[in-house]
């Protein structure tokens, strides 16, 4: 499906062209772009959060613990915690803190809102690993309790999405660390809660004016064209699919920061008709994919891998390499080639086509460039659909909450086999810890022989950051909360 991939930008070069060249002052509020969405506080119980409301949730409506620069775990509502039971009971005691009308939070609050979250199911994103949670219970007006069925120490980077953050409903409403100041088109004025002084006669949009965060949803090349034009301070959201912009646009690459994400970026197999019905073929496609070269068109240090899990995590064993993995790429072709040959002599009148959804944007064009190459390469005949459109490979891209095996599996089965799926979800009821590792990797091992998904890369997470924000870090989460961008005191 051709599409002209830069026709986008030619509102970048207009808006760059009227823009000065002088460097921000430091004492004016920071104007935020996020890729994606619009800047608003939104229910996640409704649906998936958009990247603007994923940084919003986080801004103005905390959860029990959050995110630092590093993406360390911080306290959020709750001031401290302790782990009890052998990992199966999480006891939160909350700081004081309130409403924005002024009225005290409690334990009760908190959990009527996880309540609600975890039973909504699957409208939030984080359904499938939320199962865990057995009850959440107030111990104290000041005490929240958060009983596991299985013992995990991970649940507190789960705890720290934007998707379990404390709202009170109907008239949806967090508890910071910042507050609407104000909200204009398209935009949210957000600074830290200030005990107002009746003698004060500054108005308030300007008070602590150095202190607030000017933050707005947008398309990515109107965002990458108001950095360059000085009129933004930080893009946050950047990935494969507005890679490409950054050449087109007159950025340092001082300011381009590119994150260490975890997560997985690769090709799903959502189909298992024709020639993708045996795992011998799946694994062709596997095969002929140039890795190398496909990272290399966006970044030279983008390394490829192989491999689903990145390491070993909470699996007993490290990942289970392909069978083909001590191939070169030509012979790995080679073998591919063989595959598709053997199929179409016993299938003669079943169609070779490979159908890939993709959305519309320049990193797809590059994505589909080389990917389409690779099968026609082996005897294949790729063809691009919408990415809502019946299809045999779907792209997976997405970074991890935690450092989980279990959550790669989950993300990455489009189509698994049952016995496959059985697995998972034996993991996922692993009486100890030492037995959850030990099913995470046979369910590893068994997705490993089924090829229901083609690793490529690790999630390519970029930002633009002005030199100012001395306190923006690059972390496996590629998260980075407003709050942690400037250095205390500046």
């Amino acid at each position: 499906m051709p599409i002209r991939p830069f026709a986008a930008i030619s509102a970048l070069a207009m808006l760059v062209a009227s823009g000065g060249c002088d460097r921000r002052p430091d004492d004016v509020a920071v104007t935020v772009s996020v890729i994606g969405g619009t800047a608003k506080l939104a229910d996640p119980t409704r649906g998936p959060l958009d990247p603007a409301e994923r940084l919003t949730a986080d801004a103005i409506a905390q959860g029990l613990v959050r995110f630092d620069a590093n993406g360390g775990i911080e306290p959020g509502l709750a001031e401290r915690w302790i782990v009890i039971d052998g990992g199966r009971s999480y006891i939160f005691r909350l700081e004081d803190a309130s409403w924005p009308d002024g009225t005290r939070i409690r334990a009760r609050d908190v959990v009527d809102s996880l309540r609600r979250t975890v039973a909504a199911q699957s409208r939030v994103t984080l359904s499938p690993f939320l199962a865990v949670i057995d009850e959440i219970v107030e111990m104290t007006p000041q005490v929240v309790e958060v009983r596991l069925k299985q013992p995990r120490p991970d649940l507190l980077k789960l705890f720290a999405q934007p998707e379990m953050a404390i709202l009170r409903r109907p008239v949806l409403a967090g508890t910071g660390p910042l507050r609407v100041a104000r909200s204009m088109a398209g935009e949210l004025l957000l600074r830290p809660p200030v005990n107002a002084d009746p003698d004060d006669d500054e108005p308030a949009e300007v008070q602590g004016e150095a202190d607030t965060v000017r933050l707005r949803g947008e398309r990515a090349a109107l965002a990458v064209a108001r950095f360059a034009a000085r009129r933004s301070d930080l893009l946050l959201g950047g990935t494969f699919r507005d890679w490409p912009l950054l050449a087109h646009a007159d950025v340092a690459p001082a300011n381009v920061r590119v994150d260490p994400a975890a997560g997985l970026f690769g090709l799903a197999i959502v189909s298992r008709e024709g020639f993708l019905s045996a795992r011998e073929n799946r694994a062709a496609l596997a095969m002929a994919i140039d890795r190398a070269t496909l990272t290399a068109l966006f970044r030279p240090d983008w390394q490829p891998v192989e491999t689903m899990l990145p390491a070993r995590l909470d699996s007993s064993r490290d990942p289970t390499p392909p069978a083909w993995q001590s191939l070169d790429l030509d012979a790995r072709r080679i073998a591919a080639r063989n595959r598709v040959a053997i199929y179409h002599a016993a299938n003669p009148d079943t169609p070779l086509t490979i159908r890939v959804a993709l959305t519309r944007s320049p990193g797809v064009v590059l994505l589909w460039s080389r990917i389409a190459s690779d099968l026609r390469d082996i005897g294949l005949l790729p063809v691009w659909v919408d990415e809502d459109a019946d299809a045999d490979l779907r792209i997976v891209d997405a970074v991890a909450p935690y450092d989980s095996g279990r959550w790669y599996l989950v993300t990455a089965c489009g189509l698994c086999a049952e016995p496959v799926m059985a697995a998972i979800t034996a993991a996922r009821d692993a009486p100890s810890l030492p037995e959850r590792a030990s099913r995470i990797a046979a369910a590893e091992l068994a997705m490993a022989q089924d090829t229901p998904y083609i690793p490529i890369a690790q999630p390519l997470r970029w930002s633009l950051v002005a030199l100012r924000l001395e306190a923006w870090q690059g972390n496996s989460r590629a998260w980075h909360p407003l709050t942690h961008l400037r250095r205390p005191g500046r």
